[in-house]
C-alpha cells in the first residue's frame, strides 16, 4: 500500500511536556508545557489527514533509571489528556538506547520515523517533525520530513547550533502552536 498521509512527528521533552534534566521519571513529573494540548487539539480538528506521532529519545531506560512500564503509563496518561482537550496522538514511539549504544533508531537516526512511516503509510515527504533538539532536526532531515525546531524546552539554546551546522533554513518558531500553524495547508490555528 503506497503511502498516503502526512504526519506531524513530535518530539515529546521540551515540546508537548517539560524537560527534566534528570529524565521524567512519573506521570506526575508530565508537566505540560503551557498551551501546547491545546494547540494539538486546535490542529487535529482543522487538519484531521494528519498523523500525530510522538518519537522521543528515553535514554533512561536504558540506564536503567525508568521502566519500559513506567514511560507506558506516561505515554498512556498523556494520550489522555490529548484526547481530554479535544485532541489525539496517533501512536508513541520510544527508543530506550544510551546516548553511548549503536542504534537506529535513537535520534538523530531516523529509525523511529521510518518505522511509523510503514506502519501508518506515511508521506513522510509531506511531513513535518517538530522538536527542541538539533538531533530532532536531523531526525527530520534523514527521514525526508521537513524539521521545525521550537525554542521551549531546550529549544533556545539548540537554535543557536543550528547555523553551525549548516543548517540556517530550518524553521525556528517560539512554541507547538507556532509550528503547527507551519505545517502545510494548516489553517491559522491562534484562537
Amino acid at each position: 500500500m503506497p503511502a498516503s498521509y502526512p504526519a506531524v512527528f513530535l518530539d515529546r521533552d521540551g515540546v508537548l511536556i517539560e524537560n527534566k534534566s534528570d529524565y521524567v521519571r512519573s506521570i506526575g513529573e508530565a508537566v505540560p508545557i503551557w498551551g501546547a494540548f491545546e494547540a494539538l487539539a486546535r490542529f487535529r480538528h482543522q487538519s484531521p489527514a494528519y498523523r500525530v506521532i510522538v518519537v522521543t529519545n528515553q535514554a533512561g531506560i536504558g540506564k536503567g533509571i525508568i521502566t519500559h512500564a513506567t514511560v507506558a503509563a506516561i505515554h498512556a496518561h498523556l494520550s489522555a489528556w490529548a484526547r481530554a482537550t479535544g485532541g489525539g496522538i496517533d501512536a508513541f514511539y520510544v527508543c530506550p538506547h544510551r546516548n553511548d549504544e549503536p542504534s537506529l533508531c535513537r535520534k538523530p537516526a531516523p529509525g523511529m520515523l521510518l518505522q511509523a512511516a510503514r506502519e501508518w503509510s506515511i508521506d513522510l515527504a509531506r511531513s513535518v517533525m517538530i522538536g527542541d533538539a538539533l538531533t530532532d532536526v536531523q531526525a527530520g532531515l534523514a527521514a525526508g520530513a521537513r524539521p521545525i525546531l521550537v525554542r521551549t524546552g531546550r529549544g533556545e539554546s539548540e537554535a543557536a547550533r543550528l547555523t553551525s551546522f549548516g543548517l540556517t533554513e530550518v524553521t525556528v518558531v517560539p512554541d507547538l502552536a507556532a509550528a503547527l500553524e507551519r505545517v502545510e495547508g494548516s489553517p491559522r490555528l491562534s484562537g
